[in-house]
This record gives structure tokens, C-alpha cells and sequence, in this order.
């Protein structure tokens, strides 16, 4: 299913795009984004063609930390209804749980998630952006967004124990540790912030009970979470387990409160299997994981449930047609790729801008 975010996501994208000697009109149009995403900020636009338009605009002006720069001027404003949904909570703990729940109406292709063990909390995200789509940049730019909305709410002097990311560190790391502090970590299995356990419960000096209650009414009519298909919340869950290789069938449907028999017949009913949402995850991070040759093929293969490298080499052949050491998952190349599937007749188009 088609993923789709607020055009509000692509704020301060013209001014950093001119900063860095490109044309933002003439990059949204080579990526098959419209005009109006700069000018308005409640169209709903497709997830992967803003996470490609980040990457190349990366890639075209040489700035390693694009998405960083378009997020250093952010405002809780630019969350819209989101904002509102945690604003009120009376904890932090409070606001990351309505966040989780609310966090479609800013974007669907985000999913956080927050983990605790011992005196540590991780506030994880992940991107569902689709096989073949860098996210580095849209990952980045999010949890940069995550990171100054706690700070907007905690206030300026409250510090994570360390922001991770699972892709590779830049060769300047300026605007990082500008964004985030000194405490960035890259290679991690996860993207996402570490805090003590202890900061889940500090206030939130904007919290209002009555307002929350009211905002709660009001986003009610809106909250769209209710209603998802069984399988996203399969593949939520697919891609937060499949790294620490507890993926399996029955580990998921423990996790969703059901049966494996009851799961699977709910998936049956939406036309799709376990192993389908597997393979399609797999697929998705295997992209991901080789955009940049940071991992070795052997973590890559780990990280993806496999229990040998070779295993992965012939399942990467048998999806792609090559060896994961010849796939080519440059932007450029997912582009141009996206272009050939358009040519071809008959083929239908979704997603529309504005709908």
C-alpha cells in the first residue's frame, strides 16, 4: 500500500535546495513531485518520492547532512495535528505513546516505537518507505524532527544518552553534532534515541488536562490507526524483530495478542501471507542496508535473519537476479527505475497529490 506524508515535510526544503546550488522546482519534477509540495502543506504526497528527492538532492550538491540542514529551523508547528496530540500529555512518556498512535495523520510511511530494559529507553523510528528507496536523509530529517520537538517540550538543556543511526557516519559531522550534541553514534541496528528510563516520566511544562481531553475528541474523528490493516502492524513488527532475529511467525502474533492461526487467517483475508510481508521487509532493509556498502555482507546477512552469508546471497539472487555485490541501490538509479515502470502502458498511477 502506497504510503503517503504531509507536504509539510519538504519545509525549508527551497531554501536549503538554493543554498546548496540546486533548482527545488526542477528537482521535485524529476522525482514526479508537484509544485504545490512547497507551496502548501497539507497535500498528502507520496513517502518514497520525498525520500528519493532527499537523496538526491544529497547526492547532486555534495551536502552529506541535506535532510539535517532542512530540520535545524523546525517547528512543533510543522507537525500540525500531531503536535497538537502530544502537546497536552501530562508526561513524556504520555506524549511518545500518542505520538506512536498519531504519528500517520504527519506521515504513514513512520512508525515509532519505544523499548525499555533496565534504566534505558530507546525511542526508535523506522521508515516503511518501500524496496528500493534510500531513506538515509528522510531518516535523519525525522529523527531530527523527534529530537527538537522533546527538546521544544522538556526545554533546551534536556540531553538523550546517545542518537543512533544504523547507516554510516559523514565525513564531516559538523551539522550532527550541531542538531543532536556530541553523543551520534552510526552502525547501530536501530535508528533512534537512547534516554534514561527515568526521563519517561518528566512532565511536559505545556501539558493541559482539560485541552488534552478536548484535542483527544477532536483527533478521535481523525485517528485512521483503529482501522489499518492487519498487515502493517505485522510488518511494523517484522522489521523491529527481524534484526535481533525473533521474527518468526509465532513471535508476531504473541506480540499482536493473537494466535498464529488467528493472524494468519486475518492476513488471508487481506490477500497477503507472513511470508510475503517477511520476504518484502527482507527485500526492503537488504536495499537499504547495501545503498552505501557500509556493512559487510556478513552483518547484512545477520541482520536480516539469515544464519549464513551464503544463505543470503542466493535469496538476494533469486529476488534481484544478481549478487548483492552487483546490485546497483544508488538514487539514480531508483529513479530511473521508476521512470521505466511509468513508460509502460497500461500502467496505473496512485497517490495523487491533494487527495
Amino acid at each position: 500500500m502506497l504510503k503517503l506524508v504531509r507536504s509539510a515535510s519538504l519545509t525549508h526544503y527551497a531554501e536549503i535546495a538554493r543554498a546548496s546550488g540546486l533548482d527545488p522546482w526542477h528537482m521535485l519534477a524529476e522525482v514526479g513531485l508537484p509544485p504545490d509540495s512547497l507551496r502548501e502543506v497539507d497535500l498528502r504526497i507520496p513517502a518514497e518520492k520525498v525520500a528519493l528527492l532527499l537523496e538526491l538532492s544529497a547526492q547532486r550538491s555534495g551536502v552529506e547532512a541535506f535532510g539535517l540542514r532542512m530540520a535545524e529551523s523546525r517547528r512543533a508547528s510543522n507537525l500540525g495535528p500531531l503536535a497538537l496530540a502530544v502537546r497536552d500529555e501530562p508526561t513524556l512518556r504520555h506524549a511518545l505513546n500518542a505520538a506512536a498512535r498519531y504519528s500517520h495523520l504527519q506521515n504513514e510511511a513512520l512508525f515509532i516505537n519505544v523499548e525499555e530494559e533496565a534504566n534505558v529507553a530507546i525511542i526508535r523510528e523506522e521508515l516503511l518507505a518501500g524496496q528500493g528507496v534510500p531513506v538515509r536523509q528522510a531518516a535523519e530529517l525525522a529523527l531530527a524532527v523527534m529530537f527538537r520537538l522533546l527538546r521544544f517540550f522538556l526545554g533546551e538543556q534536556w540531553r538523550p544518552k546517545a542518537v543512533c543511526f544504523t547507516h554510516g557516519p559523514p565525513a564531516d559531522r559538523a551539522v550532527h553534532t550541531r542538531v543532536f550534541g556530541p553523543n551520534v553514534e552510526f552502525g547501530h541496528a536501530f535508528t533512534g534515541i537512547v534516554c534514561d528510563v527515568s526521563d519517561l516520566r518528566l512532565p511536559l511544562p505545556s501539558a493541559d488536562p482539560v485541552m488534552g481531553k478536548y484535542v483527544r475528541q477532536y483527533l478521535g474523528s481523525a485517528d485512521e490507526s483503529a482501522d489499518a490493516p492487519l498487515s502493517d502492524e505485522v510488518r511494523k513488527l517484522v522489521f523491529l524483530l527481524l534484526p535481533s532475529g525473533r521474527s518468526s511467525n509465532d513471535t508476531v502474533a504473541q506480540q499482536l495478542g493473537m494466535s498464529r492461526r488467528t493472524m494468519h487467517r486475518h492476513l488471508a483475508d487481506e490477500g497477503v501471507t507472513f511470508s510475503s510481508i517477511l520476504e518484502a521487509v527482507r527485500g526492503e532493509l537488504a536495499l537499504r542496508y547495501l545503498e552505501r556498502r557500509e556493512r559487510p555482507f556478513a552483518e547484512i546477512s545477520g541482520l536480516l535473519g539469515f544464519s549464513e552469508p551464503s544463505a543470503f546471497t542466493r535469496w538476494f539472487r533469486s529476488q534481484y537476479g544478481c549478487s548483492p555485490s552487483q546490485f546497483d541501490a544508488s538514487p539514480k538509479s531508483q529513479v530511473a527505475k521508476r521512470r521505466k515502470i511509468r513508460a509502460i502502458p497500461g500502467q496505473a498511477t496512485r497517490g495523487k497529490a491533494g487527495n
